[in-house]
C-alpha cells in the first residue's frame, strides 16, 4: 500500500450519497427532488411515499451515512491520515452544492469523491458526476474559486467491500434451519435498471449485453459464492436477481425480479434461500422495503425459509478499503507506481471515466471524467 499518511495532492474527501427523508413532512418534497423533470404526477409520488410512511417517513440512509462518516474518520485518525471528510447528498440535506460551497470556503482545492455506489452505470456513476458539474457551475456563478474534483474508482471488487458480504452470507446460511441449510440457494440482488442503460454501462468497449453493470455484479457474485464454498465445503447454487424496478411497463428492465425468483425457486423444490444485496452499500429503504418487506412476505407466503444477509455499511474493513482507495489515487496523481487491490476476474476499474462511459439519454456536462468541463 502507498504511504498510509500521504493523501497529497488531495486536501479533502467528499462522501457523496443519494439522500433520504428524515420525517413524514420530508417525503413528498424528497421524491419531487428525485423525480424532477420526469413529469411524475403527485398522486404517483404519494403511492411511492407509502414505502417511507410505513417506516415513519424516515429513510435509514442518512443515519447510515453518519455511521460511515464516523467509521471513516476513526480509521483515518488511527492510521495517521489527516484528511477532512465532508458529506453531501444529491436529493436531500445536506445538499451537494451546499457542502461543496462549505469545502471551498474552508480552503479546499483538491477534492476526492466517494460515491455510495460501487458499480458502473448511469445512475450509479455518471449521474453523480453530472450532479457535481451542476454544483460546480452554481459555485462558479457565485464567483467562487472552483476546486478540482476527482472521483474514486468503482470499488465493487475491493476486498474490503467483498469480505464483509462474504461473512454476511455465511452468517445467513448458519441461521437457516439445519435440515435445509445445505440445499439453500443464494440470490444475489441488485437494483434493476433499464436494459438499455445496462447495455451502455461502463467504457465503450464494455458496452453490449448487460454492459459493465451486469458483468461486475456477476463477478462479485462468483467471488462470494466461491468463498462460501471454500469455507463451508458446500457448493450453493446462485443467481443474480434484481429488485426495485420503477419504470414504465413498456420499457425493458433487467430481470428476474426477486419475488418472481422466489416463486420460481420454490416451484423447483429449492428448500431455502439466502438473499445477498450485493448492489447496495447500506441497508437503505430499497433494502428495507423491497427485500425485508416485500420479498420476506413472498417467502413467508410460499413457506420458503429465507434469510437476508447484511450490506457492508460501516464495517471497519470497508472504511479501511476507502482509505486504501484514497491513498492509491493520491499515489497515482503523484505519478508513483501503484498496484491496485481487486479480487475476481475483472481487475481494478479505471480511475477516470472515459468519454462515452455510461452515457445519459440527453447529454449533460459531467465532472470528474475525461470529458469534464472542470478539468
Amino acid at each position: 500500500m502507498p504511504d498510509a499518511r500521504d493523501a497529497s495532492p488531495y486536501d479533502a474527501l467528499l462522501l457523496l450519497s443519494f439522500g433520504g427523508p428524515e420525517g413524514p413532512d420530508d417525503v413528498i418534497p424528497f421524491l419531487e427532488n428525485v423525480t424532477r423533470g420526469r413529469g411524475i404526477p403527485t398522486e404517483r409520488l404519494k403511492e411511492v411515499g407509502e414505502h417511507y410512511f410505513r417506516f415513519g417517513g424516515v429513510s435509514p440512509i442518512n443515519d447510515q451515512n453518519r455511521a460511515l462518516l464516523d467509521a471513516l474518520r476513526k480509521d483515518f485518525a488511527e492510521h495517521g491520515l489527516d484528511l477532512p471528510i465532508y458529506w453531501g447528498n444529491r436529493n436531500w440535506a445536506p445538499y451537494l452544492t451546499d457542502t461543496l460551497r462549505e469545502m471551498v470556503t474552508d480552503g479546499h482545492r483538491r477534492i476526492l469523491v466517494l460515491a455510495t455506489s460501487a458499480y458502473a452505470s448511469y445512475s450509479g456513476c455518471r449521474q453523480y458526476r453530472e450532479n457535481l458539474a451542476d454544483s460546480l457551475a452554481a459555485l462558479e456563478a457565485e464567483g467562487l474559486e472552483l476546486p478540482r474534483v476527482d472521483k474514486l474508482r468503482h470499488y465493487f471488487n475491493h476486498p474490503g467491500f467483498l469480505e464483509p458480504m462474504i461473512d454476511g452470507v455465511l452468517r445467513s446460511l448458519a441461521e437457516l434451519p439445519e435440515d435445509v441449510r445445505a440445499g439453500a440457494h443464494i440470490a444475489f440482488s441488485t437494483h434493476s435498471i433499464p436494459t438499455a442503460a445496462a447495455d451502455s454501462s461502463g467504457r465503450v468497449e464494455d458496452h453490449g449485453d448487460g454492459g459493465a453493470y451486469v458483468a461486475e455484479h456477476l463477478d462479485v457474485a462468483k467471488v462470494i459464492a466461491d468463498a462460501v464454498r471454500e469455507r463451508t465445503g458446500v457448493d450453493h447454487p446462485w443467481q443474480l436477481v434484481y429488485q426495485s424496478r420503477s419504470g414504465a411497463p413498456h420499457i425493458s428492465w433487467l430481470e428476474p425480479d426477486i419475488c418472481d425468483h422466489l416463486q420460481e425457486r420454490h416451484a423447483a423444490g429449492v428448500p431455502a434461500i439466502v438473499i445477498a444485496p450485493i448492489g447496495f452499500v447500506s441497508d437503505h429503504m430499497e433494502v428495507l422495503y423491497d427485500l425485508d418487506t416485500e420479498a420476506r412476505d413472498k417467502a413467508e407466503e410460499l413457506g420458503l425459509p429465507m434469510r437476508r444477509s447484511a450490506t457492508v455499511g460501516d464495517d471497519p474493513r470497508f472504511a479501511a478499503a476507502v482509505r486504501d482507495l484514497v491513498l492509491e489515487r493520491a499515489a497515482v496523481e503523484r505519478a508513483e507506481k501503484v498496484t491496485p487491490c481487486a479480487l475476481g476476474a475483472l481487475g481494478a476499474s479505471h480511475n477516470v471515466c472515459p468519454v462515452g462511459c455510461c452515457p445519459s439519454r440527453a447529454p449533460r456536462p459531467a465532472a470528474a471524467g475525461a470529458d469534464s468541463p472542470y478539468a
